[in-house]
């Protein structure tokens, strides 16, 4: 399924696998409102979806974004609490980059009222497809796994100290999914010498993570937020290094193998 705002693949599999940062497109109005710095696009999570692109053939759910988080950040809460109280963060309506460039020109930033505009015209329709997807999956599986895939340059003075590890699995503190799912995470990424990792560590899950994961009612989540170093350039043009990616893709099958064949 495609539109305006989200690309949708269904699949049957107990397995929905969402991509809410890795939209590149910005309106032609607001690109005419934002810096050269916004433009770049350096935030996006780069190329996940062709990262990711495997879990078709295990008849997973794909549901990707379509638009910047320029535009609106859909892994924030829609009234735009901190997930990550006392500490910098950017939110659901970013008014700069993740190295603290404004995003804006002078004088043409958004007010309230193109805040709740573009929340309901672009950050609504991907949570009710998401929704929509976890509800259809769950009338198959008395079960269901909700993975939210994520990137970021693994080097970002404004959120954390020195190199980020380059696999952080959130889930909310354990919260967000059956500890058994956690487990079977862990255990895969402790079988491996390649990749540095970490549970629940500076990146415990976003909203998307933290709202919809409900164990008690058969709906796990897990993110996963992946140091770009891993399987792309991190510097412009943010080129997709597939010499990497073979590297880790097979990493990221056994993950999601394992929490799809766990019994929570």
């Amino acid at each position: 399924m495609e539109s305006d705002i989200f690309a949708l693949t269904r699949g049957t599999a107990p397995l929905l696998v969402s991509v809410p940062h890795a939209g590149v497109h910005i309106p032609s109005a607001l690109e005419r409102r934002m810096t050269p710095a916004a433009l770049q696009r350096a935030d996006v999570d780069w190329h996940l979806p062709q990262l990711y692109g495997f879990v078709r053939s295990l008849g997973a759910t794909l549901l990707t974004a379509n638009y910047a988080r320029h535009v609106i950040d859909l892994n924030r809460p829609p009234q735009d609490e901190s997930l990550y109280p006392g500490q910098d963060v950017t939110g659901l309506l970013p008014m700069d980059t993740f190295r603290k460039e404004p995003l804006y020109l002078p004088g043409e930033e958004p007010d309230d009222a193109e805040r709740d505009e573009r929340r309901e015209r672009y950050w609504r329709p991907y949570h009710d497809a998401l929704r929509g997807e976890l509800d259809r999956l769950r009338g198959l599986h008395e079960h269901v796994v909700l993975w939210d895939a994520h990137s970021i340059c693994s080097v970002l003075p404004r959120f954390f100290e020195g190199r980020l590890t380059d696999l952080n699995l959130g889930t909310a503190d354990g919260r967000a999914c059956a500890p058994a799912l956690q487990a079977a995470v862990e255990a895969q990424m402790a079988a491996q010498g390649e990749y540095s990792h970490v549970s629940n560590g500076r990146f415990k899950g976003g909203w998307i993570t933290r709202h919809y994961g409900e164990p008690s009612r058969g709906v796990h989540a897990l993110q996963l937020e992946m140091c770009q170093c891993t399987y792309m350039d991190e510097t412009a043009p943010f080129a997709y290094r597939t010499d990497l990616a073979a590297k880790v893709q097979p990493l990221l099958q056994r993950m999601l193998a394992a929490v799809v064949e766990t019994r929570p």
